[in-house]
């Protein structure tokens, strides 16, 4: 599905059938609420996800994420704020396949296909594959990026507080707000 030829309503539609898929059950307010993050870029169909955000206090934060197939959430940290060391976050995968990629040795055949035009901007390639039940914690301000297979996937994020607005991406054409 080329997602840049769709209403933000058929990719609702869509982003609804993956949490089917998955099982995940929403409440009406959640489905019309559905965040489709293209992060200023306008090429959902490589970058961006779809976020239903259940809540998100000054303590902690719990959201489901879909990835369409191949979707990729772009390389980015949760730097340190006021007194607070930055989100620290678990992702654990639900449906489907993600390819988490962190520092560390650099994987020699990651199973990521990022386009060529975004490729400078992904420099940590040590990949971690979540299949459903796996999950993986990452430090505050830990450089990460992640991928879905070729089905897409949905991945149940637990964190510290989200400040979406201090994340800091590689690629400096990203806006989050």
């Amino acid at each position: 599905m080329a997602e840049k030829n769709y209403s933000p309503e058929q990719i609702r539609q869509k982003t609804l059938s993956y949490f089917e898929r998955a099982g995940i059950v929403l409440r009406e307010d959640e489905k019309r609420q559905i965040e489709i993050a293209d992060l200023g870029l306008n090429d959902l169909e490589h970058i961006g996800l779809e976020i239903v955000v259940y809540v998100n206090t000054n303590r902690c934060c719990a959201k489901e994420l879909v990835l369409f197939e191949w979707q990729i959430c772009p390389e980015h940290r949760h730097p340190p704020f006021d007194d607070n060391p930055g989100k620290e976050e678990t992702f654990r995968c639900r449906w489907g396949e993600v390819y988490l990629y962190v520092p560390g040795e650099p994987t020699l055949a990651p199973k990521a296909k990022v386009p060529e035009k975004y490729k400078q901007y992904f420099t940590v390639w040590h990949e971690v594959v979540l299949k459903p039940g796996e999950q993986y914690t990452l430090e505050p301000n830990t450089l990460h990026w992640f991928q879905a297979g070729p089905e897409g996937a949905v991945v149940s994020e637990f964190s510290t507080q989200s400040r979406d607005e201090l994340d800091i991406f590689t690629d400096p054409n990203i806006r989050r707000v």
